[in-house]
Parts: C-alpha cells; structure tokens; sequence
C-alpha cells in the first residue's frame, strides 16, 4: 500500500518504520527539526523487551500537495493539533481513505465536515513509544491487553479497512477493527483522562501515583462517572469488558492498578500522558461537554481537572522526570538480559 503517515512523532515514527519493513511505500510527513533527523539518520527504534535498535530510511515529505495520490493517509497527531490539517487533507482529493488515528473524545463530525463522511477512518495504536537518547523506545501492546483498533464510522468491515488491517498485521500489530469506534475512542478517553489528571496529581511520578491512595480513589470514581455519562447519552461502553470498572469493588480495583503500575512498562504505557499534556486537556474539555450533555454528577472528575493545569515550568519538571524513568528502566532492562 501507498502510505502518508501525517506527524513524525514517537508513534507515528513507529508505525512508518514498521509498515516501511513489512513492505509498503510509506513516506512520513515532518517538519523542522524532526525531518532533518530523519533524513540524517533514518528512524531510530528500540524494543522495549529484547533491546533490539533498529534503524529505518523512510521516505519523508514536508508537505501533503493537493495532487499527491496515496491510499491512505494515517493522521497521528495530538488531538488539539488536528483541527489545523483539515483544510490541508480536504484540498487533496486524491487520497480515498483518512484514517485519523489517536484521542478522540469529541467524535468525527469535524473531519466530517472538513473531508467528508466517505473519507473518514478512525483508529487508535496498539503501542506506547518514548524518546530515549537518540531513538524511540517502543512497546507493541499484546493483543489482549490493547490491540491497534480501526474501524468504519458505520462499523463496517468494508474491503479497504480489511486491506489497512492486513497491512498493519503483516507489520506485525494485532489488529481489531471495531464495529463502533466512535464509542471505543470516548471509553478510551473517558479512563486515560483521569488517569492522566491522577498521574498529575502525584507530581508526575509513577512511585508517588502507586502510593497515593487519594490520586487512585478519584481515578477510578472518575473512570466510574465517565462511563456513566457515556452510557446516558446513549454511548456504549466498548469494548464491553471495560463495563468490570463498574462492578469491581473500589479497593479491589486500587489493589489491581497499583499492581499494573509495578510492572517496568508503565512508565512507556502512560508516558504520552506526561508528554502530551495540551493534549489531555483537550479530551478534557471534550469529556466535559459530554458529561454536560448527560447531567450526570462529576465530583471526582472535577476534583481532578485543576491538575491538568499546572504551570508550564511544572509540566517541562514532570517530563523531564519521565525521560529519566525511561532511561532507568531501560537499563535495567538491559542488566536483566
């Protein structure tokens, strides 16, 4: 497949360089900086488990012109920077399929309206990734914990998205292609936002989070209102299996997340939260109109939010502290092989 990966961060680099090896024409679109780097020294990666570098020459490109064709273009950029690219995606109309692929809790009526309703995909990758020296540290997420998910607006298992989910398999991600992906991505926004604001809310750092019971409390009670919001406004909970945060217990539920935040790859897994803060605001703004919408109570949400408005100096300390929990466990990583 001919493929334009629009943004050239961390998860973008990513999935260029892993379609790029499976074979596909990929070129990645970036600026600045990040293109000079690219096309210096190729995309750098590095697995998170076995350690292993790799070093990819993609094709890179500083612009998407009206008349380039490809099959389609894969969108991974912040939520609070898409809104910019519309007019640039709708004045080509020779690329059919726009998969816009990330956060998204204001839904698709945007691109919609910019591109329109045939060209417009939606999805969300199965894999954190996290600058780490002079390459991309990554993680390709297990099937059942978070597989990258892509869908039809109308949940359609059309040919083009069962050709995009072949190319993204042969890449080597498990793949889902969701029958509602407008629902998956608000029940994805409506858990990472609280997390994020807990997160922030025990200065940015994973130990503290873990043993700040009151951060944990009002994550979960958060998650708890915003799948109730959801479900008001007539958004199911998808996948269903993310419906346990309502009938588990709030201290088994602490028990459990404190656990998961044991594990080595927490700080890859919700690492974006610490580097994307604009970003975490946007969906929260975007989770509030929704829970403004269902007149559903929000106290924990609430209590949570001023934390995603720390000052500038503060946000620059707490990823400057997540680059440094990445580099250690990488070398710890590296001591136990």
């Amino acid at each position: 497949m001919k493929v334009l990966v629009y943004g050239a961060g961390n998860i973008g680099s990513l999935y260029a360089a892993k379609l790029t090896n499976a074979g596909n024409d990929v070129a990645i679109l970036a600026r600045g900086e990040r293109l000079s780097q690219i096309r210096e020294h190729g995309i750098r990666l590095q697995d998170f488990v076995s350690g292993e570098k790799t070093i990819t020459r993609v094709e890179s490109v500083e612009r998407l012109a009206p008349d380039d064709a490809y099959d389609f273009v894969l969108v991974i950029l912040p939520r609070d920077n898409v809104s910019e690219v519309l007019p640039i995606l709708a004045a080509n109309r020779n690329t059919p399929s726009v998969m816009f692929f990330g956060n998204n809790a204001g839904g698709p009526d945007e691109m919609i309206a910019a591109i329109g309703r045939e060209r417009v995909l939606l999805g969300f990758p199965g894999a954190a990734a996290a600058r780490c020296d002079e390459c991309i540290r990554y993680l390709i997420l297990d099937r059942s914990e978070q597989p990258t998910t892509i869908g039809e607006l109308d949940g359609a298992e059309s040919k083009r998205i069962k050709a995009i989910a072949t190319a993204l398999k042969q890449a080597n991600f498990p793949v889902s292609i969701s029958r509602n992906m407008d629902a998956w991505l608000k029940t994805h926004a409506a858990e990472i936002s609280p997390t994020a604001g807990a997160l922030y809310m025990a200065g940015g750092d994973i130990g503290q989070l873990k043993s700040n019971r009151e951060a944990l409390v009002l994550m979960i009670r958060a998650i708890r209102e915003g799948h109730r919001a959801l479900s008001s406004i007539g958004v199911p909970i998808t996948p269903s299996i993310h419906k346990i945060f309502r009938w588990i217990p709030e201290m088994l539920l602490v028990a459990i997340t404190r656990r998961k935040l044991d594990d080595k790859a927490a700080s890859i897994k919700i690492g974006h939260a610490l580097a994307a803060r604009a970003e975490m605001k946007a969906i929260a703004n975007e989770l509030g109109e929704l829970a403004r919408q269902s007149g559903i109570a929000t106290p924990a949400i609430d209590q949570l939010r001023p934390y995603l408005d720390l000052g500038s100096q503060r946000a620059d300390d707490i990823s400057e502290s997540h680059t440094r929990a990445i580099g250690q466990n990488a070398r710890e990583v590296e001591k136990a092989r």
